[in-house]
């Protein structure tokens, strides 16, 4: 390893926030909900905790972090994963209890594609990542101890990037099968996230065997190969995959008009039905509590409402609409200047951010009470 690699490293290492103490018992203790996010904040990149109470929303233990954060894995024990935004180079396990951190760094021809997760039997820790020298995707397996790469199957396409395991049988395919969201577009390494020859792209999502990874399935969106698939989101209820999608399109107009969310069943992938332009970018997507999904639309301010089927219901304004996620009976937005918290009824809360020049990446996660 050369000595600008060393440097960096011992760098990075000193960014952990040690000694986190208990935080705002008294609001915990009057109930509310914690929620874990990534956020930029002047110049500085973080992860941390956050606690929803009635109107405010009080920021708990934080980590600086190097580059920008994207989605988080909570841990049964309390820790967190976290991974970098693609093209990253790095991966983390943080405590909030206590600032420990663990920190590991990418091989040279590997970049983290901003996702990781642990199996469903919490042997292994997945990461989605990409081979510089083929652009290829790759699914790191890594020991859930040490987060060193035990092995590394193929993802079956480019940009690979949200996975996750189905917490339940579907169709033919067991609980626990690992689902990717191979995103398609070709990158290289001089040019980092700018995007190239997208008349290259290949979307897909895929199913592969938890234990081998080989592939036991694979959709495409064959009506329009413009749709980047994204993040993925699974509904209990109608017992379908919610997929956000982010349109690369050339021409402007198809762009806007895009569909942001598609369904997989099982057995096919298609786009939602009756949706007005919303821009063509879905930003996050989670099961809402009553069934159905929500889609953060940031371009065009908006939440996007649909049924567990991809009907279009309806669209909730919210400002640069990003972070989502749900828990029975409430579910939650993060945009500009605040957070929705919006209960099953319809009721609807608005949450300031603790400062003004807080902006949140795509994801929260909910810390169980």
């Amino acid at each position: 390893m050369g000595t600008d690699a060393l440097s960096r490293r011992r760098a990075l290492q000193a960014l952990a926030l040690l000694g986190t103490t208990p935080w705002h018992r008294h609001l915990l203790a009057a109930g509310g909900t914690t929620l874990l996010a990534a956020w930029q904040q002047d110049e500085e990149q973080h992860i941390g905790q956050f606690h929803a109470n009635g109107g405010t929303l009080v920021q708990g233990p934080t980590l600086v972090v190097p580059t920008r954060a994207h989605g988080l894995c909570l841990e049964p024990q309390g820790s967190v994963l976290a991974a970098a935004r693609r093209p990253g180079d790095w991966l983390l396990r943080w405590d909030p209890r206590d600032g420990r951190t663990q920190w590991l760094w990418a091989d040279d021809d590997r970049r983290f594609n901003g996702h990781v997760i642990r199996s469903a039997a919490g042997q292994r820790v997945w990461t989605t990542e990409t081979d510089l020298d083929t652009a290829r995707g790759r699914i790191g397996v890594r020991d859930v101890r040490s987060l060193d790469k035990d092995d590394e199957w193929a993802s079956h396409g480019m940009d690979p990037h949200q996975l996750l395991a189905l917490p339940e049988a579907l169709g033919a395919f067991p609980a626990g099968t690992l689902i990717v969201a191979n995103g398609g577009i070709p990158t290289l390494p001089e040019t980092g996230r700018l995007k190239r020859s997208l008349d290259r792209m290949d979307a897909s999502l895929v199913a592969l065997h938890p234990g081998s990874g080989e592939l036991i399935g694979q959709w495409r969106l064959a009506q329009d190969p413009y749709l980047s698939i994204r993040h993925l989101a699974w509904d209990p209820v109608s017992r379908t995959l919610g997929i956000a999608l982010q349109a690369e399109h050339r021409d402007v107009g198809a762009r806007r008009a895009a569909p942001v969310l598609a369904i997989w069943d099982s057995r096919r992938l298609a786009t939602a039905q009756g949706q007005p332009p919303l821009e063509g970018y879905g930003g996050d997507i989670c099961a809402l509590p009553g069934g159905g999904f929500a889609v953060s639309c940031p371009r065009a301010d908006r939440v996007a409402l649909y049924d567990g089927r991809g009907r279009f219901l309806r669209a909730i304004a919210h400002p640069q609409a990003y972070a989502l996620s749900a828990a029975p009976g409430r579910w939650w937005s993060g945009g500009r200047d605040a957070t929705l918290a919006v209960e099953g009824s319809g009721l609807t809360r608005v949450l300031p951010h603790p400062a003004a020049t807080m902006v949140f990446d795509n994801h929260w996660q909910i810390v169980p009470a």
